[in-house]
């Protein structure tokens, strides 16, 4: 079995992948947040569309290959195949969208966060799991049933609980608390389900398909800042559309007229 280093820049990744997860999570909690507070459908389902982006896309894989830089085996270059990473990004952006509609619209019932928590956990391990496949190097990638079974449970629970903390958190200091809780356990499904992958050398003579890990870091680094960008000025319109609406309903004396 192959040395492999999943910690080659020492704490940077995993500090990095961390943050990166805590605001992506952060951000569709607030989403969520704002999606219980509008009766229009149409409104509620643009909320968690961003919301799904944010907490998929962000905090779930922008952080997984975040934390994939840090991954390197010494005896043989590791390289990525774009087709299979964007099918990656898409599943874990559809599948955290599925559990936030499915508890996003409706009566809100604890058996709906359950089924919200299994379809959105089996997604992530699914994102993680697309993401490794899209992994090539000079030999074969097998897993350890036992942790990919630890690493799986670890993303159904975790899913479960975000989708809890979002129909029922709202204050500012709550919701950066469960960020803070759901950035640990992503990182935890992540790091479980490395620790279970083990790797075979076997010489395929330098020939390679895909690219480095070091060439997503830019469109990375754009993804997270359009995130931001577009949140940001959601939340400004959000905003101001309430105060318009406030202003609207407050009643306001007849303007008098002078003679």
């Amino acid at each position: 079995m192959a040395e492999v280093h999943h910690f080659t820049y020492g704490w940077i990744t995993p500090a990095f992948s961390y943050s990166l997860s805590v605001i992506g999570s952060l951000l569709a909690l607030i989403c969520t947040a704002r999606a219980r507070g509008v009766a229009s459908t149409a409104s509620r389902a643009r909320w968690l569309g961003l919301a799904a982006w944010a907490l998929g896309g962000t905090g779930i894989w922008v952080m997984h290959f975040v934390a994939m830089l840090g991954f390197t085996v010494p005896d043989s270059p590791v390289r990525y195949d774009v087709a299979t990473t964007v099918a990656s990004w898409v599943t874990a952006v559809v599948v955290v969208g599925l559990g936030l509609f499915v508890v996003g619209f409706g009566r809100r019932t604890g058996g709906k966060v359950l089924a919200g928590g299994l379809v959105t956990g089996l997604g992530v391990a699914a994102m993680h799991y697309t993401g490794m496949a899209a992994m090539r190097l000079e030999g074969t990638v097998g897993y350890d049933a036992r942790l990919v079974a630890a690493s799986i449970a670890i993303a159904v629970v975790a899913a479960t609980v975000a989708l809890w903390f979002t129909v029922t958190l709202r204050r500012p200091v709550h919701l950066g608390i469960a960020a803070l809780i759901m950035g640990v356990a992503v990182n935890g499904m992540h790091f479980t389900g490395m620790a279970a992958m083990q790797v075979h050398l076997v010489s395929t003579g330098g020939r390679l398909s895909g690219v480095p890990a070091l060439v997503f870091l830019a469109p990375i680094m754009v993804f997270v800042m359009t995130v931001a960008i577009t949140l940001a000025y959601a939340l400004l319109r959000a905003t101001t559309s309430d105060a318009a609406w406030a202003y609207r309903d407050t009643s306001m004396p007849a303007p008098v007229h002078p003679r």
